[in-house]
């Protein structure tokens, strides 16, 4: 009979002591060049108060067409699959119940089918155009969806009905 011989682990003593680390010390007087970033000209967005917020962008102003080519671009070339869906409301609520629930608006109406083999934005833009005729006064959104993950991936309003901000 063969007598199996035990190893000894050392217990764990915690974290390594930093002291070996370089320290820089400064004195709170020395702040040097701190800048508040005034020289700094950035792009001014929406007030946060009385503007809904909607999905990805929704704190820029509306996008123009080329900007919306651009994102809708940006979605076929990440492999994404473009697809539109519409709502007349366009935030979620709860009406009837104070649960949440498959009607408190998360879930918008599909447009269509989703876009698969689509290569061209202008495809797009142009099936956006067609929800605008059909259903002037609800809100319409481009949605990019990851087959192979099964995942919405990216979701942005493409269009507000006329008076909505």
């Amino acid at each position: 009979v063969m007598a199996s011989s035990a190893t000894s682990v050392a217990p764990f003593q915690g974290l390594k002591s930093t002291a070996g680390l370089p320290v820089s010390r400064r004195s709170s007087g020395s702040l040097g060049s701190v800048s508040n970033g005034g020289r700094i000209r950035c792009m001014q967005v929406w007030p946060i108060e009385g503007i809904k917020k909607f999905e990805t962008l929704s704190y820029l102003p509306p996008l123009s067409t080329e900007a919306l080519l651009k994102q809708v671009d940006y979605l076929i070339r990440s492999k994404w699959v473009p697809c539109l869906e519409f709502s007349k409301v366009g935030f979620v609520f709860r009406e009837h119940n104070s649960s949440p629930g498959y009607y408190d608006g998360r879930y918008w109406t599909m447009w269509k089918l989703p876009m698969f083999g689509c290569t061209d934005a202008t495809q797009v833009l142009n099936e956006v155009e067609e929800v605008k005729k059909e259903y002037p006064d609800a809100y319409v959104r481009v949605i990019g969806f990851d087959n192979l993950r099964q995942v919405q991936c990216v979701s942005f309003i493409a269009f507000r009905p006329p008076g909505c901000v």
